[in-house]
């Protein structure tokens, strides 16, 4: 099979060919996003396969089935930025990696919460510069906060064992509740209660028209003031601006975010020579309580093995047509 690979970093080409050393499936490597105007480049492909901020819209699903691609290998869990409906019609089935490390992204949301937490990263700085003071370092015990956990799915569930290993008690909201998490300590309440029980609020639930936002201002108001919260999962489930207005009024204390809403024109990218005219990503950056990582969450010998052995396996089956769970099939 023949395979386009967009928006490629050199992690990416690196891990194809360690795993695709015999050739059978043929990639090529496009550093671009794949969108309305670059569709023709998979002109002549079996399949394409993308990364979280390639725009699959209706109109660049008809463009890949007029250019002959009947097959998106998603190399990441989310599918929010594939239109289904119009795969379906077009005939291009849709493949994803639902389960890779689900270990890495709850240790990177841990990771950021103890950097707010303990200013590590600004306890590195001052060292550097032979700055040798405590003042304004002081941090917090996580050892008996409540964390309230929005999504226990497998990333979620890994979160909630790391930070019941901390000591924390732990609230969790879920439409399906897992009654091993119960067994170990869970408590899973509504919305209202988490917002209101928690003192670090972490979001682990995809980006659909029901979570969309979840984070909002009136959904901030039923926080505890000087709430941590930490987003990991997709940008769209916080509303920034309000998210800004809630830490200038002090209702945020700490905020961690490895995605961002508008982060596909940012992340990824080395823009360290280029003026951001993003204003309101500069604006989070102001913050001395906001902490942003560029979507790293995933980013781990182990998640990047098993992300590319079950992409290289989503195409080779199709190829084969043997059937897959991993295809995202509309409800």
């Amino acid at each position: 099979m023949r395979i386009a690979v967009f928006s490629t970093q050199p992690y990416d080409k690196e891990f194809f060919e360690r795993f695709n050393k015999d050739g059978e499936i043929k990639l090529k490597y496009y550093d671009v996003s794949l969108n309305a105007d670059t569709v023709d480049l998979a002109h002549g492909f079996d399949g394409v396969c993308v990364f979280v901020n390639d725009k699959l819209d209706d109109t660049t699903i008809s463009g890949l089935s007029g250019n002959g691609v009947k097959l998106i290998a998603l190399r990441c869990a989310g599918f929010n930025n594939v239109d289904l409906k119009a795969a379906a019609k077009y005939g291009v089935k849709v493949f994803r990696v639902p389960a890779y490390s689900p270990e890495s992204i709850a240790e990177h949301a841990l990771a950021l919460i103890l950097t707010l937490d303990r200013k590590t990263h600004k306890a590195y700085n001052r060292i550097r510069e032979g700055n040798f003071s405590l003042v304004k370092l002081r941090g917090f015990e996580l050892h008996g906060k409540t964390v309230g956990i929005i999504g226990t799915g497998r990333i979620g569930s890994a979160f909630a064992r790391i930070m019941l290993g901390m000591g924390c008690r732990i609230l969790a909201y879920d439409m399906y509740q897992s009654e091993e998490l119960k067994k170990a300590g869970v408590n899973y309440v509504d919305l209202d209660g988490l917002f209101g029980g928690s003192d670090i609020i972490s979001l682990h639930c995809p980006l659909t028209s029901e979570t969309k936002h979840i984070v909002r201002k009136e959904n901030l108001e039923k926080m505890k003031e000087g709430v941590m919260l930490i987003n990991t999962s997709r940008g769209g489930l916080i509303k920034t601006m309000d998210a800004i207005e809630a830490l200038k009024s002090g209702k945020i204390g700490y905020l961690g975010i490895d995605v961002y809403e508008q982060e596909k024109s940012l992340f990824y990218k080395d823009l360290s020579e280029s003026i951001i005219p993003d204003d309101t990503i500069m604006r989070l950056i102001a913050f001395p309580n906001v902490l942003i990582t560029a979507h790293q969450g995933f980013f781990t010998q182990e998640a990047l093995t098993q992300i590319t052995l079950t992409t290289l396996k989503n195409i080779s089956d199709f190829g084969l047509g043997v059937k897959n769970g991993n295809e995202v099939i509309l409800p």
